[in-house]
């Protein structure tokens, strides 16, 4: 499986004329990336949405500056792609001809498994329009056989599920939460989310890295709210039942889905570590942003022009939602190579070199 897939994904790129020398250094030969904001690297940059991060001081430490990455600096994915040996994936928005030959972005800030889920934000791309679009790489890249042979051994990336709460569930202008309790809504996502990486497996995927959902009752939009500045243990307890059901999803498509194999990387025990064991990362503040306005940062996110904190990195959190390039770095670096506190059942470097 492992020469024909790869003998596969050569044969593709001889047809675009494509073929590098550095394709060979890398532990897969592309990654595809699907989800919301955390990963989003410029999606909704050139669509009506309110849900952009193409100005300063967004990317201030990004070589090239404002991408539409919503950090001062590198997001997950890229710490993630640089470990594989890959160049930095460029946005499905931008991506064309030889820019796809090491896999493309299709994540978009808003975005969720629902697709009702951010229309506060008016444009963003939800997951199952995010497959669509890769649907449109394949057709791009090559016939089916080809792509399919050659997808075998591609990570495919999906972070998604934050905005089905944040921007749906917990949005007074929703009624999702009058018609769903916290279990019935995180049996309905993940019933949708299986189905939508069912479709992606259909399509060719076959190694999956599948990010659960943080401690979002910490962030600083949520502790903006709190009337004593803690962590909202109700917004902790209702993403819960989500996250053990995107892992029992995991275990129920691995034994359904010949050859496919699953890496979960646990955000929240990430982000429970990250925040009991701060100061020996090298973080001193915890409860705001580097960026925005309000209590603890997070009542209005970063403006455009906005001066940030000057020593991000000592900042967990970039603005009201985000983390900062320091702790992108951190989740990747644990994802890529960690042990199974943190991703499991095997690591990223684990999945590739499979």
């Amino acid at each position: 499986m492992a020469d024909s897939a790869a003998g596969g994904f050569l044969a593709v790129v001889v047809v675009l004329g494509l073929v590098s020398p550095a394709i060979r250094c890398a532990s897969v030969p592309a990654m595809f990336i699907f989800g919301d904001s955390l990963i989003d690297n410029g999606n909704n940059n050139n669509m009506p949405s309110l849900a952009k991060a193409n100005y300063l001081p967004y990317g201030i430490d990004f070589n090239g500056g404002p991408s539409g990455r919503f950090s001062n600096g590198y997001t997950m994915v890229d710490t993630i792609a640089e470990s594989l040996g890959l160049p930095l994936i460029p946005a499905h928005s931008e991506a064309s001809g030889d820019q796809m030959r090491y896999g493309v972005n299709y994540a978009s800030a808003a975005a969720g498994i629902l697709d009702d889920t951010g229309r506060n934000f008016v444009g963003r791309i939800p997951f199952n329009e995010q497959i669509k679009n890769f649907e449109t790489t394949l057709d791009q890249m090559s016939d089916n056989q080809l792509a399919a042979d050659e997808l075998a051994k591609c990570i495919f990336f999906v972070g998604v599920g934050s905005n089905d709460y944040l921007n749906n569930y917990l949005m007074p202008n929703y009624d999702t939460k009058n018609r769903y309790n916290g279990q019935q809504y995180a049996d309905l996502l993940v019933h949708q989310y299986s189905q939508q990486l069912s479709r992606l497996y259909n399509l060719g995927a076959r190694k999956f890295v599948i990010a659960g959902v943080g401690l979002m009752g910490c962030i600083p939009s949520i502790l903006a709210q709190s009337r004593d500045g803690t962590c909202s243990q109700q917004v902790n307890q209702l993403v819960l039942p989500f996250n053990a059901n995107t892992k029992a999803m995991i275990n129920n498509l691995s034994d359904n889905l010949p050859a496919s194999r699953f890496a979960y990387v646990d955000i929240a025990t990430m982000f429970q570590d990250l925040l009991a064991n701060a100061r020996s990362y090298g973080f001193s503040v915890v409860n705001r942003g580097c960026c925005g306005i309000g209590r603890n940062r997070g009542q209005i996110t970063c403006l455009p022009f906005q001066t940030p904190c000057p020593d991000r990195r000592r900042y967990i959190f970039w603005d009201a939602y985000h983390p900062t390039e320091a702790v992108n770095v951190l989740f990747g670096q644990s994802a890529f190579n960690g042990n199974t506190d943190f991703v499991y059942p095997i690591n990223i470097q684990q999945l590739a070199n499979l």
